[in-house]
């Protein structure tokens, strides 16, 4: 039998590359991962975790509002966003640090390097160092996509949004999914003025067109400027160090800021993937079976690069069946059935299963149940926003289908019910639970 250096080399430290590397460790084979940069990859770096944190951060403008409507005196609040940026970012280190620490405990051997690979059983470092291993893991996640358009280098992408200089007074951010709708409510509560330019009719495509309209409804109640079908012709520097963006329809919108939130993709290319026989599929992700195989047999992948859910938990599931499939004498798959999603935008929404559209489609129909209610702070708070939650039920035997939902906490609530959806439960046994009294997670069993 042939001697390796290692059984597993890891090439990306984020979410997947991690728990593989860790999870395989554990099971005693030898393990080495490479990652260029900090450990964590784009939920830790620069995704979910510094993202949640300027939400957190950003709904304190409304929060010292309500305050008064509490009977507290709150003075006039004054946003520093050099503090709130360097507590993020000194979190995030704190959380690298972490991972790092977990790694180097479960005894796996970190090169802090690019990696790519020169044979089928083997990984060169950018010192020129070679690593030979039995089993090679792809997990190097995705990129943002740019636009081909003039002046894209003007612009900027969640990779660098969480480490600008100041807060802008206007930003145009172009994209229609969750990452550009989450910065649009983040920078207007943060008081920029804030322009979300989709290229379609469409925003947020995949959830559910009622809780998609609320969204739209309430971003331009809060003073959003939603512009669809309008698509970035080129952006252009103004003599006083603005942004000039030109429009198809040839308007022109100056501003400070241009944030680029128009989809992400594998990063695939310039790893000698190719010349080994790796297969592609038309966007770049690595193509693989139910068991995370590449078309050569020592090399495997899985998380973002391979595009099937591009969502941190997903991941995470698919580094950690690799490793107890490959070394742990356990093989296991992923579930990719009803999988719960959240857009942290303002307010929150979250969803788990099919939308109405795609159960009438599969169905010929549906039952559907809804609740649309102003939450209880927002009453005495004097805001007239309301909460919208959604059930969708097959039309026959009542099995709930789909849940959605928008409102304050939805994604924290959504997590239990969606349990309730992937155990196959029907309407009545929401029916015949009790109420939790008062709270908005009660709407879930009140629902007519």
């Amino acid at each position: 039998m042939a001697t390796f250096d290692f059984d597993l080399v890891v090439i990306g430290g984020g979410s997947g590359g991690v728990r593989a590397a860790r999870i395989a460790a554990g099971h005693g084979a030898r393990v080495a991962l490479a990652e260029e940069h900090l450990l964590g990859g784009t939920c830790v770096i620069r995704g979910c975790v510094p993202k949640k944190l300027f939400v957190y951060g950003s709904h304190f403008a409304e929060d010292l509002r309500d305050a008064r409507r509490f009977g507290w005196r709150v003075p006039t609040p004054e946003f520093d966003w050099i503090t709130l940026r360097d507590n993020v970012l000194s979190e995030v280190m704190r959380l690298e640090g972490l991972y790092r620490q977990t790694l180097g405990n479960a005894g796996v051997t970190i090169y802090g390097q690019r990696a790519t690979l020169s044979g089928e059983h083997e990984v060169t470092l950018d010192d020129g160092t070679v690593l030979t291993a039995a089993k090679i893991l792809i997990a190097t996640g995705a990129r943002p996509a740019l636009p081909p358009i003039p002046g894209t280098d003007l612009g900027i992408t969640s990779n660098e949004v969480f480490h600008i200089d100041h807060l802008p007074e206007r930003i145009i951010i172009t994209g229609g999914g969750y990452i550009a709708n989450e910065f649009a409510g983040i920078f207007n509560k943060l008081g920029s003025k804030v322009t979300l330019l989709n290229r379609t009719s469409t925003m947020l495509r995949g959830y559910d067109e009622q809780i998609r309209d609320r969204l739209i409804q309430i971003s331009t109640l809060k003073g959003i400027d939603i512009r669809f079908e309008a698509q970035i012709e080129r952006i252009e520097k103004a003599d006083d160090a603005s942004l000039n963006v030109m429009i198809a329809n040839g308007e022109e919108i100056p501003t400070d800021c241009v944030l680029f939130a128009t989809g992400r993709l594998p990063n695939s290319a310039g790893m000698g993937l190719e010349d080994l026989g790796v297969e592609f599929d038309p966007v770049g992700a690595i193509v693989v079976d139910e068991r995370f195989r590449t078309a050569v047999p020592s090399i495997f992948a899985v998380g973002d690069v391979i595009n099937r859910v591009q969502l941190t938990p997903v991941a995470i599931r698919e580094g950690h069946a690799f490793a107890d499939t490959e070394f742990g004498g356990k093989p296991r798959s992923v579930d990719y059935d009803c999988i719960p999603s959240a857009v942290f935008s303002h307010p929150p929404l979250a969803a788990v299963g099919l939308t109405e559209a795609q159960a009438r489609e599969q169905f010929g129909g549906a039952k559907i149940y809804t609740s649309d209610f102003r939450p209880m702070r927002n009453v005495l708070a004097d805001r007239n926003e309301r909460a919208l939650y959604k059930m969708v039920c097959h039309p026959e035997t009542h099995r709930v289908l789909g849940l959605h939902m928008i409102g304050p906490d939805a994604p924290e609530i959504l997590q239990a019910a969606a349990v309730a959806v992937k155990a196959g439960l029907t309407k009545d046994a929401f029916d015949d639970t009790v109420a939790l009294h008062p709270s908005m997670a009660e709407e879930l069993v009140l629902m007519r």
